[in-house]
């Protein structure tokens, strides 16, 4: 196998597939990337953890087919700190990689590729087109309330839930939840289908995506997804189980309201954040006709009160929360206004935009 292309043009497509290889494995192969070359010298590049399996590819200006595997983070490294514009060629010699720009070169041990895993054999059963820039906006809105460890393992994930021509990104870690939704490219579909990315996936995902106006092809089979865009390829396991009822968490009879500034609420709480107890986090939300009281206090004595204008004409209602899953919400929410919606001092708070329904959340209350 041999390869002459540019740094910029290997550097690019590895970037894509670094994020997915684990420093720490306990297979050595799975800390390399294999590289690909065919006849009409194209360059595959390919990470996996067995779980996500990024691919990229690109052109390179002459080459040899065959294949190899080179430690990733180290081929990386030295493309990062190589000068921009250099000349890089990758030829096979024996059991090592031998790699050149201008007067340096750089021997690399190789793995057999026979030891390389892959997920491409995966039987799509259904298939919808989706703008790149919305699932994009999906994922940033929701990724955030997702578990981590949690041993309620489908927490740890995100949920795909298509109905009709409607996509749906869940994520709840019990909390919390967060709720963002848009419309397929692709149109209605006849049957519900529900999947739970898991949580690695779900941030390489959206770090692959970028703010283009095109679309993206989703393909679902029974234990993977994939995303196809151009010059990437993204595919992940699925977590197998069954996502709780998110839609009887949505607090039903909320009938009071509260719409206030955005940005007003969100600097008010980030102050009152300061002074909150370090492991609970909590603040004191009291609402009045026609403005909102934000307390906060810490073991030390200290107190945190402040007191903005808001839209409401509640009369006489406190309730506390972890400030923490507050802001969270508020960083997800676009535009001007902010609407939330309570039923008592004991009930989870619905967020969610004053002038755009398409994204929701939902935060438990907090006992102080």
């Amino acid at each position: 196998m041999r390869a002459s292309l540019s740094r910029e043009a290997l550097l690019q497509p590895l970037q894509h597939i670094i994020g997915v290889v684990e420093r720490r494995q306990t297979m050595p192969v799975l800390s390399h990337v294999m590289v690909e070359v065919n006849a009409d010298a194209e360059v595959t590049l390919t990470g996996t953890d067995m779980e996500v399996e990024m691919i990229g590819t690109t052109r390179a200006e002459s080459g040899e087919p065959g294949a190899c595997t080179l430690p990733a983070r180290k081929l990386f490294d030295l493309l990062r700190a190589l000068p921009e514009a250099a000349r890089v060629e990758l030829k096979v010699e024996g059991e090592r990689v031998l790699l050149r720009a201008g007067r340096s070169r750089y021997t690399l041990v190789t793995l057999p590729i026979t030891d390389f895993p892959s997920l491409d054999k995966i039987e799509v059963v259904d298939r919808m087109r989706i703008a790149e820039r919305g699932l994009k906006e999906l994922l940033e809105r929701t990724q955030f309330a997702m578990a981590n460890q949690d041993v309620r393992f489908y927490l740890n994930g995100l949920l795909f839930d298509v109905q009709g021509d409607l996509l749906r990104c869940v994520a709840t870690d019990g909390h919390r939840l967060a709720l963002a939704e848009t419309t397929l490219a692709s149109g209605a579909r006849q049957v519900r289908r529900q999947v739970i990315l898991p949580r690695k996936g779900v941030l390489e995902l959206t770090g692959m995506l970028g703010e283009g106006e095109g679309e993206l092809e989703l393909e679902f089979a029974r234990n993977h997804v994939r995303v196809h865009r151009e010059g990437v390829r993204f595919t992940s396991k699925l977590i197998d189980g069954k996502f709780p009822d998110y839609e009887t968490v949505l607090p039903i009879g909320a009938d009071k309201q509260v719409t206030v500034t955005r940005t007003l609420l969100r600097e008010t709480l980030q102050r009152a954040a300061i002074l909150s107890n370090e492991k609970y986090r909590g603040v004191k939300l009291e609402l009045s006709p026609g403005r909102m009281r934000i307390m906060a206090h810490n073991p030390e004595q200290e107190e945190a009160v402040e007191e903005i204008e808001a839209d409401t004409s509640v009369e006489e209602l406190a309730v506390g929360f972890n400030v923490g899953y507050l802001l969270d919400a508020l960083g997800a929410l676009h535009g001007e206004s902010v609407v939330l919606r309570l039923r008592d001092g004991q009930s989870s708070c619905l967020i969610e935009g004053a002038a755009d329904e398409r994204a929701r959340h939902v935060v438990m209350p907090l006992r102080l």
